[in-house]
């Protein structure tokens, strides 16, 4: 049955007339004659009646046309639906995250989305970059964007930019007067880091043993940033974190950031990460731009997706 032989028929039993349906629909009356003997066909039934005052739905008529307008009223709303998701009028994104870098981009992204597009929901999990991995695989979420992204040939990286881990101190520190931090400073200071799980701290942990160094003493292990910044701020602790997961507290002068020497760099890339099987919807795909958009205007990257990622191979454990 063609959806054409439906739009007349219902046209036809509103009207009562061939001559006035057809005028309606902008088509002839042996157009819509035509399709209503392909309805007629199909059922197997006679569908109208013609008389002198016009048309007579049959019983078998009277079924059908009850049917077909509940049918073309489902179809409308599904057109409106579909509307509504290229008007961003509506709909879900989905986004994993791992790291206070990827949450600090994350939120701006969502604040200016949602300006522009005050209906749509977004569901943001913090979760570590193998389990972001795994869940774009799974189709659990539409969308990653991660710190030390292990290399999944199932993903593709839509875009991937360069990030550079700082020391992040108060600013009257001692440690602060220092134009760099190198490992020998960064191991006569108390820190404050998560534990060897998480990719920065297995990353300077390697530093550490290339260089010949002992294992770090470590004052404070944690993995909440909010713990973090108040041990920086009360100059308990250095950080090791990327300057944007407390570009707040930069700004405001509470913290200051001081480059890590060669011997203690820690490089990695924020990437934003999709899967090659599955077609985003309407607003995770608006989203993805706009994320993307933000991230090259933040950090730079060559239009090539798979930009170049500063890291060297001890970075490369995962959290």
């Amino acid at each position: 049955m063609q959806l054409q032989a439906i739009i007349y028929f219902n046209e036809l039993v509103r009207c009562r007339s061939i001559r006035q349906a057809a005028q309606n629909l902008g088509v002839t009356p042996t157009a819509i004659s035509r399709q209503l003997d392909n309805l007629e066909y199909h059922f197997g039934v006679q569908l109208v009646e013609r008389g002198a005052r016009g048309i007579e739905l049959t019983a078998a008529g009277e079924v059908v046309a009850a049917r077909l307008k509940t049918a073309i009223r489902a179809f409308d709303q599904a057109n409106q639906a579909i509307d509504d998701l290229r008007g961003l009028r509506r709909g879900e994104v989905s986004v994993h995250v791992n790291g206070a870098t990827g949450g600090a981009i994350l939120a701006a992204a969502l604040a200016a989305f949602s300006k522009e597009f005050p209906a749509i929901r977004v569901t943001v999990q913090e979760t570590s970059a193998r389990e972001a991995m795994s869940a774009i695989v799974r189709g659990d979420t539409d969308m990653a964007l991660t710190l030390f992204s292990p290399d999944d040939p199932r993903v593709t990286a839509r875009v991937r930019v360069p990030v550079r881990h700082a020391a992040i101190l108060a600013p009257d520190h001692p440690a602060a007067v220092l134009k760099s931090l190198d490992l020998d400073v960064l191991t006569t200071h108390a820190l404050a880091v998560p534990d060897t799980s998480y990719s920065a701290r297995a990353a300077l942990e390697a530093r550490l043993r290339a260089a010949g160094h002992d294992p770090l003493s470590v004052s404070f292990t944690t993995a909440s940033l909010t713990v973090q910044k108040e041990l920086a701020r009360l100059g308990a602790a250095i950080l090791i974190l990327p300057e944007i997961a407390v570009i707040r507290d930069l700004e405001l002068g509470s913290l200051v950031a001081r480059p890590l020497a060669a011997d203690a760099a820690i490089d990695t890339a924020l990437q934003l990460s999709l899967s090659p099987e599955r077609q985003l919807s309407f607003a995770a795909s608006r989203f993805a731009a706009s994320l993307e958009r933000l991230l090259r205007a933040r950090f730079g990257s060559s239009p090539d997706s798979s930009a170049t990622v500063y890291a060297t191979r001890s970075t490369q454990v995962l959290r």
